[in-house]
């Protein structure tokens, strides 16, 4: 009988942890998941934001050779007339 009680003892708080910690285990793969999703999208965002550096020094580039080919059209028009 005394057995039973201290199995009892035992074994119950085991089941009731158990059963306690199963939920918490299922919402931690959940959490990985969504961990590993922003994961990927900050390193999207990082490519992205790259890609518009290059983009914008390349618009500043371009912005360059306009200023440079209007001041040649300029000089052009005034030799002119």
């Amino acid at each position: 009988m005394l057995i039973w009680i201290v199995l009892a003892l035992v074994l119950l708080p085991l089941v009731a942890l158990a059963l306690a910690v199963r939920p918490v285990l299922a919402r931690l793969s959940k959490l990985r998941r969504a961990a590993e999703a922003l994961q990927r999208r900050a390193g999207e965002a990082e490519a992205l934001r790259e890609t518009a550096e290059a983009l914008q020094q390349r618009a500043e580039g371009v912005q360059r050779q306009l200023d440079t080919a209007q001041q040649r059209l300029e000089l052009i028009k005034a030799k002119r007339g």
